[in-house]
């Protein structure tokens, strides 16, 4: 009897032991494979862009259509060579990256800037994000309605100063909100084309500077 219940005894014990063992390997073997898969990155990762990216796109598009609009103006109401050039500089450059940044929008997936609503709507979605603020509700240096039926209605000398003081502006903050890209923004191209219009418009900031009345 004795025997018996050692015999029993040590069966039990061997069980055990061999439950522990295969128990201790199988969570071993998990470990191991949950080490060894590494996780998944998001998909704006993968996609090399970031919300900084999108906003910069979505933003600058309407924001260059608008300066896309008061450069059509300067050739029937500009009495100044310099300005129509100007003007003309302008309306080259701006319309290919509007075209640009458009693409990113659809090959991110995301809406266009160009079906977004008016940018006097202040509750416009994206808008007044802390990595682009936008004080009242609009973006930097973009004008008003009224400013602009304003504008449509000079002439001559009076419209190139207004236009001039106006396009400043607007340029200054096509510049702030590239300085913002290039210090949150992660896609490559955005980054580069947010220097080259940091460049490009500081550079036009200094001529029109420079054609204004003096005194």
């Amino acid at each position: 009897m004795r025997k018996t219940l050692a015999i029993s005894g040590i069966a039990v014990a061997s069980a055990l032991a061999l439950s522990a063992c295969n128990s201790s390997d199988s969570s071993s073997g998990m470990q191991m494979g949950s080490s060894s898969v590494p996780a998944p990155a998001s998909s704006q990762q993968a996609a090399g862009h970031n919300n900084d990216d999108v906003a910069f796109a979505q933003q600058m598009i309407p924001h260059h259509k608008q300066a896309l609009d008061m450069a059509k103006m300067v050739s029937s109401r500009s009495t100044n060579p310099k300005v129509v050039d100007l003007a003309n500089r302008i309306e080259k450059a701006q319309d290919p990256e509007i075209q640009q940044m458009q693409g990113w929008l659809s090959t991110w997936g995301v809406s266009s800037a160009s079906a977004m609503p008016s940018m006097s709507d202040h509750n416009m979605p994206g808008m007044g994000s802390p990595s682009m603020p936008m004080p009242g509700g609009s973006m930097p240096g973009m004008m008003s309605d009224a400013d602009m039926a304003k504008l449509d209605q000079m002439k001559g000398a009076e419209f190139d100063q207004m236009w001039l003081d106006m396009m400043i502006k607007h340029h200054q903050g096509a510049v702030d909100m590239a300085k913002t890209e290039l210090a949150k923004g992660s896609d490559a191209d955005a980054k580069a084309l947010a220097q080259k219009i940091i460049d490009a418009q500081q550079a036009e900031i200094t001529e029109m500077q420079g054609l204004l009345p003096k005194g």
